[in-house]
């Protein structure tokens, strides 16, 4: 009776482990390994906690890592190349999106899969933003993005309102107006994006040959810059801490640290004339490499993502879904008592009172961070 009270746990461990092996790759519970490069786990963490709960029998565990956007890329190679890809997840913005689409570097999801996601309901912004990814990545989470610029209103009592008024305050508070090296940050794309808008630029979709007044622009603005920080976390950290006055912004990026105490609550905005906002958002991709079976669990949990009782659980994230049918008022009482605490006036009703556009396509949107890169931000570049 010892000997059988002893070994019955173990031959069923045994047992199972066997029967485990046995089965078809298929059916086996597979480790989701995510690599977020863009900040999309604080709209969709507990999404995918939820699909993990739900599917035991789809995913046994969950791997997550970090990485600047400007790095994926070539990780992502390097791991293809030798024939061993750790990540079969990528949550990133539309900075790393637009390299690896360039690169050809992801699984083409779209038509093949379509059948499996909800496009009929995507809003319009969704529906752009997906249109963006040329069929290689799928939204998650989306907004009508930037540009806003983030002032002290202790320190800056008269806000500029219109870029010639930016410029000239830049010029008269040296050091004080930051923003992030945009390959790496929501708010430095929003302002190299905006500005040909603004400045009424000859075709702000051509940022090679019709962004004359914006490259002359940033240059010039860039003369009164202290350096560009790899990631929009530094210029909140120094806004907080007084270094600086005013920083680049985007809705999620201004509405979010507030509520999380990362920045002064009384932090206010400015939206300069002309303004015509480009849509911002988070995409998920997988990487060329990864086995099917893998992928047919991924395109499952990219459906769950997509339903709207999940959806509206991103509103916590001041970002917003794709799915029109998780409105604010569909989310749990907790999200919404939230959001609504801490929304800015200036973010409704927008379509009534700003233009919204689509962001670059990819291959254009990859042309303007590398010149930014060369013509602006060249020496000034702090790597942190």
């Amino acid at each position: 009776m010892q000997l059988r009270a002893f070994g019955t746990p173990w031959l069923v461990a045994a047992i199972a482990i066997v029967a485990e092996a046995s089965l078809p790759a298929a059916a086996q519970p597979i480790t989701l390994s995510i690599i977020d490069v863009g900040g999309d786990l604080s709209s969709v963490q507990a999404i995918v906690e939820n699909y993990r709960k739900a599917n035991p029998n789809k995913v046994k565990d969950i791997r997550i890592q970090r990485a600047p956007q400007p790095e994926l890329p070539a990780k992502i190679k390097a791991q293809q190349d030798a024939g061993r890809l750790d990540i079969n997840l990528i949550m990133t913005g539309q900075a790393a999106a637009s390299a690896l689409i360039a690169n050809g570097q992801l699984v083409r999801l779209l038509p093949d899969h379509e059948k499996l996601f909800p496009l009929a309901d995507f809003t319009d912004a969704a529906t752009a933003h997906l249109k963006e990814g040329e069929g290689y990545v799928v939204p998650s989470v989306v907004s009508n993005g930037g540009p806003v610029f983030i002032f002290n209103p202790k320190r800056v009592p008269n806000p500029p309102k219109t870029a010639q008024e930016l410029l000239a305050w830049a010029k008269a508070n040296p050091g004080k107006f930051f923003y992030a090296r945009p390959s790496n940050s929501g708010p430095g794309m929003s302002v190299i994006v905006g500005l040909p808008y603004i400045l009424g630029d000859k075709d702000p979709k051509d940022p090679e040959n019709g962004w004359d007044k914006t490259w002359a622009f940033l240059k010039e603005l860039g003369q009164y810059i202290e350096y560009y920080p790899t990631g929009t976390l530094f210029t909140l950290r120094e806004f907080a801490q007084e270094q600086r006055w005013m920083i680049a912004g985007i809705m999620e990026w201004d509405m979010k640290p507030r509520a999380e105490a990362v920045v002064p609550p009384e932090s206010k905005i400015t939206i300069l004339e002309n303004t015509t906002f480009s849509i911002d958002g988070h995409y998920w991709a997988i990487p060329k490499g990864v086995p099917q079976n893998e992928i047919d669990v991924i395109l499952d949990l990219m459906k769950f993502m997509l339903q709207p009782e999940q959806q509206a659980l991103t509103w916590k994230a001041f970002i917003g879904p794709v799915n029109k049918k998780a409105t604010l008022d569909s989310a749990p009482p907790d999200i919404r008592d939230y959001v609504k605490e801490f929304w800015r006036p200036e973010y409704v009703d927008m379509d009534k009172k700003y233009k919204i556009v689509p962001m670059l396509e990819v291959r254009k949107l990859n042309y303007a961070f590398d010149r930014w890169d060369r013509e602006v931000g060249a020496q000034k570049i702090k790597r942190q």
